[in-house]
């Protein structure tokens, strides 16, 4: 088994990217990615890893700072202690730390990258995946202007993207979806509404029915599984969990009490690929459907989805799309992009397989830091 003896250093990045469109959701609008990534460093070898975090605690308790502060007081000081670290110890690493999952995840994630490089394989075989095109899917921010929203819908099936995902809040939804079936009759569609309603709104989301959508994702608070298991019962559109699941406590619990029948695996929120791979698990052999979520990351995020995406127990498309719909450049010389049946090709080389533009990462960077491991 390969191991790394010593991590040499670690060096931090914030960078603030603009965005092609601004993009917004029930939650916020916003027209620039800000980013934490960190690189790892042992011997001639380095590793990357991305935070899913935000720069507000809207979608998850966690930020771009409070990332940066656990991973440079307690995350990084325990790689920086360990000797001899190996695959099989990554996922319980972190275990004293409650919580704090995205910055869990980015450090393990550097990991993975760091010792499949060694290793001299592409990490989907490191973590057991099989290699094939991965099913690509859109997530469009909510639009003032239907005409604009019914234009991208339709770019989106030109480019045959296998699902689109439209973000959606209870101000204009039944509105909103009658035009789009009048004009999308067949699409594959799903709807995202970040916990806007509540169980005051059940007659309401009834409607949603007729619609015949692929799910409805996150209706309720991030908290509730009880009331999403209510909300599921009186609806055929299967309900979708984001932010309810944090770890396999949480996926036992929503499945368990029937709160859904859709999962949405997002490897940053629930502490990283290892992790991620043992809550896939269950949910395969509990029938359970998942797919891979998103958080519009940047190339080395995306790549870390996409090798995700190999292992067996995604039924779904997931969030990954084309690097050029939300950014004009990215931080790896390898974009996203479809072939011609909508698939995405799984990045090539050891490691995630991308090449990290140093010169782009600069541009847009707002703060750096290297922490030596003396």
């Amino acid at each position: 088994m390969t191991q790394i003896n010593k991590i040499d250093s670690a060096e931090l990045y914030i960078i603030r990217i603009p965005l092609v469109s601004p993009f917004e959701t029930s939650l916020k609008k916003i027209t620039h990615k800000e980013v934490l990534i960190l690189k790892l460093n042992s011997g001639d070898y380095s590793g990357w890893g991305e935070c899913a975090a935000d720069t507000d605690p809207f979608y998850y308790y966690e930020t771009i700072k409070t990332a940066l502060y656990t991973t440079e007081n307690f995350l990084l000081p325990i790689l920086f202690d360990t000797k001899k670290i190996k695959l099989e110890d990554i996922q319980y690493l972190f275990s004293i730390i409650r919580g704090h999952n995205m910055a869990k995840a980015m450090v393990e994630n550097a990991m993975l990258d760091l010792i499949s490089k060694k290793k001299e394989k592409p990490l989907y075989r490191l973590i057991g995946g099989t290699h094939k095109n991965i099913m690509s899917g859109i997530s469009i921010g909510i639009k003032d202007n239907i005409n604009d929203l019914l234009k991208l819908i339709a770019e989106s099936i030109q480019k045959k993207y296998h699902r689109i995902k439209l973000k959606i809040n209870k101000r204009n939804d039944i509105e909103l979806l009658n035009n789009i079936r009048k004009e999308f009759p067949n699409t594959s569609i799903m709807v995202d509404a970040n916990g806007d309603y509540s169980l005051n709104d059940l007659e309401h989301l009834k409607q949603f029915d007729k619609f015949n959508l692929m799910m409805i994702e996150q209706p309720f608070e991030y908290n509730d599984f009880y009331k999403h298991s209510l909300l599921q019962k009186e609806l055929k559109t299967p309900v979708c969990l984001d932010e309810s699941i944090n770890c396999l406590n949480d996926a036992i619990t929503a499945i368990k009490l029937k709160s859904c029948k859709i999962i949405n695996i997002k490897q940053g929120r629930l502490g990283g690929l290892l992790n991620t791979k043992t809550i896939l698990e269950y949910c395969s052999k509990n029938n359970i459907d998942t797919w891979s979520g998103g958080m519009l990351e940047t190339g080395i995020g995306r790549a870390f989805n996409l090798h995700l995406q190999t292992l067996f127990g995604f039924t779904l498309p997931g969030d990954t799309s084309e690097t050029s719909r939300y950014f004009h450049e990215d931080i790896v010389s390898e974009p996203v992009v479809l072939n011609k049946d909508g698939f995405i090709k799984l990045p090539e080389g050891n490691g995630i397989g991308v090449k990290i533009i140093q010169k782009t990462i600069d541009i847009y960077k707002v703060f750096y830091k290297k922490l030596k491991n003396n």
